[in-house]
């Protein structure tokens, strides 16, 4: 059987078996991706179909009550497959947007910085796992002064690279915005 059909079939039996007081809808989402990492289907639970059925609320829970009143399992499944076909192809994009967004920060940084673009392509790298960022938290990954932290974010600001966002004059934290817009509706 299609691992997407076994998620889809455990998803509707959760749901209609509600077992918590809180939280059935969340952990049921979640069980089709953690079912397709245990299948093998995904390495990682990267796949974000909360947005897709919050998104089609009413047709996914007409589903759901169909599978119920009348045992519509086909209309229910094609429903869900073809959600996760659509969630998987946005992922999709997201990730070679990302990978374009790496490549281009690279080549900004090997043509701006000069010396410190040794630095501040390891700086630019964590980004993608912590996408804001104080002077303090640069210069200690780093293993650099905080005087030459602030030096190197303060260039990456000029690049476009970083954006401050909390208009403070100390404890400032900056962001990689363009990363984060990624991930926006």
């Amino acid at each position: 059987m299609p691992a997407v059909i076994k998620a889809g079939l455990m998803h509707a039996q959760f749901e209609t078996i509600h077992p918590f007081f809180d939280g059935n809808g969340r952990v049921g989402r979640q069980l089709i991706v953690l079912s397709l990492c245990e299948q093998g289907i995904l390495h990682k639970p990267v796949l974000y179909l909360s947005h897709y059925l919050k998104a089609h609320r009413t047709e996914y829970y007409r589903h759901l009550q169909a599978v119920r009143d009348d045992g519509a399992w086909e209309e229910w499944l094609k429903f869900l497959v073809a959600g996760v076909a659509a969630v998987a192809a946005e992922s999709t994009d997201t990730a070679r947007a990302i990978v374009a967004l790496r490549e281009e920060i690279r080549e900004n940084l090997l043509t701006h910085l000069g010396r410190a673009a040794a630095s501040a392509l390891r700086l630019s790298e964590r980004l993608f796992d912590t996408p804001i960022l104080g002077v303090k938290q640069a210069a200690e990954y780093l293993g650099i002064g905080y005087a030459a932290a602030n030096r190197l974010v303060d260039r990456m600001v000029e690049q476009g690279i970083l954006v401050e966002v909390t208009g403070n004059a100390r404890n400032r934290r900056f962001a990689c915005q363009r990363y984060i817009a990624l991930f926006d509706d």
